[in-house]
């Protein structure tokens, strides 16, 4: 059956909100599948459903989420920037315990009309989001479960899934 893609975000949030317990029932269902089926359902299901869901017509990842940024991932900032690493540090940056550093506002800093203006230079973790393409989904319910209710791919993602698996 072909899932229909929901982009509408007050909708995923009031279905997220509407499905809690369902999506709790779910978590403990996958657990008790095999974890490389899972993956690599999952990841089919990101490939065929993320291309259909335009991101810049949202953000809201970057409006939502503390952005954990690597040290490394400074310079080039600030080379693009034309600032020195210290002034881009100053500016944009928290340094919080055992060297963790995130950007130090909710929405990020270089958002702009759901678009990011340091995009070739973005933080490892916003390429990498909403992390759908990584194995260890089970290992990843939590955080996932989320994403859900902010990000149309992982709300769209999870509801195919469920759908695929035969959960309801």
């Amino acid at each position: 059956m072909a899932h229909y893609i929901q982009t509408n975000l007050s909708a995923i949030s009031r279905l997220a909100e509407e499905r809690e317990e369902e999506n709790q029932n779910f978590r403990s269902y996958l657990k008790l599948n095999d974890g490389n089926e899972v993956d690599e359902r999952v990841q089919r299901l990101n490939n065929q459903i993320s291309p259909q869901i335009d991101c810049t017509a949202c953000g809201n990842c970057c409006k939502s989420f503390m952005i954990s940024v690597e040290p490394e991932e400074l310079e080039p900032l600030a080379a693009y920037l034309g600032k020195s690493v210290a002034e881009v540090n100053d500016k944009y940056v928290e340094q919080g315990s055992a060297g963790i550093c995130i950007i130090n506002t909710i929405p990020c800093h270089f958002l702009s009309e759901n678009k990011c203006t340091v995009y070739e230079n973005r933080f490892h973790t916003c390429r990498e989001f909403p992390h759908l393409h990584k194995d260890g989904f089970n290992q990843r319910l939590f955080s996932v479960m989320q994403h859900y209710a902010i990000c149309p791919i992982v709300f769209n993602v999870v509801e195919a899934l469920k759908e695929e698996m035969d959960f309801r």
